[in-house]
Order: structure tokens, then C-alpha cells, then sequence
């Protein structure tokens, strides 16, 4: 079992110079922090595996291809968002510096490895 603070995984956050950083990874799925300064791009390619982002602070719009077309969505803190493995997805317009908690299940890379 492990207790996290956001401020602490903020801290290593910046400190990597990455906009992801993993603070997770087990057997069955994995989870970091992404965080897309505003008037940033959000460059992700669709993911082999499922996610579940909570958005933590900020405001932007949520891009996502669906079976009728894309569609998109304002997101702000306390949204939750759920992405179907292998779909297109990305933040844009990000107005207010974005804060995302991501879930991955499997763990990310590891549906990749698999062949999946």
C-alpha cells in the first residue's frame, strides 16, 4: 500500500521535465500525473491500453473519436473521463494549466508487450 501527496508528485513532476510522470506500476495497472500548461499541445497517440483520467485542476476541452464521429467536451476539476483502449484522444485549448490523474489498466506498455 502506498500514501502520495500531490504536492510531492507535482514536485517530481516538474522536477523530470515531463508532462507524464508515472508514480505507479503493478500487475494490473498503472497511474501518474500529466500535467499540459496552459495554451500547451497534448501530442499522446491513442494507447493500447484503457485509461481513466481525473482532471485535478484546470480547464480545457477533450477531444475523442467515437463511433458517430468526433466529438469534444469542456473539461474542469473534478471531471472524470474514460478512454476505450486504442481510441483517438486528446486535451486541447487548454485555458487553465491541466492537472490529470491517469489510470491505465493493464499497466501502460504492458498490453503493448503482450501483443495485444
Amino acid at each position: 500500500m502506498s500514501i502520495l501527496r500531490m504536492s510531492r508528485l507535482l514536485a517530481e513532476q516538474k522536477e523530470a521535465g515531463r508532462p507524464y510522470l508515472e508514480f505507479l506500476h503493478t500487475a494490473h495497472m498503472s497511474a501518474g500525473i500529466y500535467v499540459l500548461p496552459a495554451g500547451a499541445a497534448d501530442l499522446q497517440k491513442p494507447h493500447a491500453e484503457e485509461e481513466i483520467y481525473y482532471v485535478i485542476r484546470g480547464k480545457a476541452f477533450f477531444w475523442r473519436m467515437t463511433a458517430a464521429g468526433p466529438e469534444e467536451e469542456a473539461v474542469e476539476a473534478g471531471t472524470v473521463l474514460y478512454v476505450a483502449a486504442g481510441k483517438e484522444h486528446r486535451f486541447h485549448s487548454v485555458a487553465e494549466d491541466l492537472v490529470l490523474l491517469v489510470c491505465f489498466a493493464p499497466p501502460e506498455g504492458a498490453a503493448a508487450d503482450s501483443g495485444n
